[in-house]
C-alpha cells in the first residue's frame, strides 16, 4: 500500500466515509473506490461491497480484484429511555450496532436500567449535534413527547442517517409532521421518517414492537423492497 493511498485511507476513516480499497491481482495495483475515474463495473462492485459488508474476491472484464470493505461501524441512537428502548437494545447489539440511549430524565436513563449501554443525559438536538449521525447511523424516537422527539427528528432529517423512525399514531405522527413542517423541512424530507416506526406485524408489547424496530432497520439498511406508510 503506498503511503498516498493509506493517508487516504486514514482520512477516510476519519471522516466516517465508507470506501473500498481494490487490489488488481496478480499485479497488486491498487486504488480506493468511489473513484470518478475508475471503471463503472469496478464502482458497481465496491458499492455491492459496501452494501453487504463483505470483502472478497471478484472478476470483472477477465481481471481479478479483491474488493476489501471499510465501513463505518453500525450505530443506533434511540431517543427515549422507555420500557420498548429497553427491550430494542438486546436485539440491536447482535445485528451489529453500537447503541447510544438519549434521555435527559435520569431516572429514565440509567446505567441501572441500561446496563452496559453508552447513555447520554444531553438534550436530543444536543446530543446529535455531538454524534453526527452518517450513513451507517439509525435514529428512532420513542418518548411520544414533542419536546425530546422533535428536536432529535429535526437533526436527523439535517443528517445523512440511512434509517429515521417515531413511534407513535398515524395521527400523533400527522402532527408530527407538521411541526416538523413548520420549522422548515420539505414533505420530501420528510417521507425519510419511518412512522409510525416498526414493519407491520400486529405488534403490541414493548419486545414485539422492538422486533418489528429492529426488523424495519435491518430491512432499509439491506435494501429490502418496504412498503410506503400510509400517507400523513
Amino acid at each position: 500500500m503506498t503511503p498516498e493511498i493509506l493517508a487516504a485511507l486514514d482520512r477516510a476513516k476519519q471522516d466516517k466515509r465508507p470506501v473500498v480499497l481494490a487490489t488488481q491481482l496478480p499485479s497488486g495495483e491498487q486504488r480506493l473506490l468511489p473513484d470518478p475515474e475508475a471503471p463503472a463495473d469496478l464502482n458497481q462492485a465496491a458499492d455491492r461491497a459496501l452494501q453487504r459488508d463483505e470483502s472478497g474476491t471478484v472478476k470483472l472484464g477477465g481481471t481479478d480484484f479483491f474488493l476489501h470493505a471499510y465501513n463505518p461501524p453500525l450505530r443506533l441512537i434511540v431517543v427515549g429511555a422507555v420500557h420498548i428502548a429497553q427491550a430494542l437494545v438486546p436485539f440491536a447489539a447482535p445485528c451489529g450496532f453500537s447503541v447510544t440511549v438519549v434521555d435527559p430524565r435520569r431516572s429514565f436513563a440509567s446505567d441501572e436500567r441500561f446496563p452496559d449501554v453508552e447513555i447520554s443525559n444531553a438534550w436530543p438536538d444536543e446530543a446529535l449535534d455531538e454524534f453526527v449521525p452518517d450513513s451507517r447511523t439509525a435514529v428512532v424516537t420513542l418518548t411520544h413527547d414533542p419536546k425530546l422527539d422533535d428536536p432529535a427528528l429535526d437533526r436527523a432529517l439535517k443528517s445523512q442517517a440511512f434509517y429515521i423512525g417515531a413511534l407513535g399514531s398515524r395521527r400523533t405522527h400527522a402532527a408530527r409532521l407538521q411541526r416538523l413542517r413548520d420549522l422548515g423541512h420539505q414533505d420530501n424530507a420528510l417521507s425519510r421518517i419511518r412512522g409510525p416506526v416498526g414493519l407491520n406485524i400486529a405488534a403490541v408489547t414493548a419486545p414485539e414492537i422492538a422486533l418489528s424496530i429492529i426488523a424495519e432497520i435491518v430491512a432499509v439498511r439491506r435494501n429490502a423492497p418496504l412498503a410506503p406508510k400510509p400517507a400523513a
